[in-house]
């Protein structure tokens, strides 16, 4: 069974149909300057790309009849390239990081912690907030609670709980979200 796909070519659903490759009897053409010829069947299609040295690319064949563009190949597809590429570069996926601490927390250290959340935030990600507790320390869930909903409060003007704070074993979380 390997053997077989080893052979097996998978199909480009990306790559345009051109030419010869063109299944449809009638298209409509659209010239290289972006105007419309009109309808015309495939052998006239092709004829005219071929005058004009270039190559006939299926453009939608979702309408009725299918559009076709005369254009340069060559520069077309470095173009969809260049497109796919830009819009993968300007997307961006939301992580979660996370900020540690203990509910006995001091003071500087509780803004050193804010100050991280707070660059998570910005850079769009979300913040997970984690108060661990040891041994006996989780008679005192209350106080841990009141950090946490501190903690929001402080980074309201840049954040939305979407998670209030709940036990997850010896650990107290909160997830904060950046405000849109």
């Amino acid at each position: 069974m390997l053997e077989k796909n080893k052979n097996f070519k998978k199909k480009n659903h990306d790559i345009p149909i051109i030419n010869e490759h063109i299944p449809f009897p009638e298209i409509r053409l659209i010239d290289v300057q972006g105007s419309q010829i009109g309808i015309l069947s495939l052998n006239e299609a092709l004829q005219s790309a071929q005058n004009a040295g270039l190559d006939l690319v299926l453009i939608s064949n979702k309408s009725n009849p299918p559009v076709c563009r005369i254009v340069d190949y060559g520069k077309y597809k470095f173009n969809l390239e260049k497109k796919a590429k830009e819009a993968k570069k300007k997307q961006h996926n939301s992580h979660l990081k996370e900020v540690k601490m203990r509910y006995k927390i001091e003071a500087h250290d509780y803004k050193v912690r804010i100050n991280q959340a707070l660059r998570f935030l910005q850079a769009n990600d979300k913040v997970k907030a984690t108060i661990t507790f040891r041994g006996r320390e989780i008679q005192h869930a209350n106080l841990a609670i009141e950090l946490l909903y501190k903690m929001a409060k402080d980074l309201e003007e840049v954040s939305d709980i979407q998670q209030s704070p709940s036990r997850d074993g010896k650990n107290m979380v909160m997830i904060l979200t950046p405000k849109k």
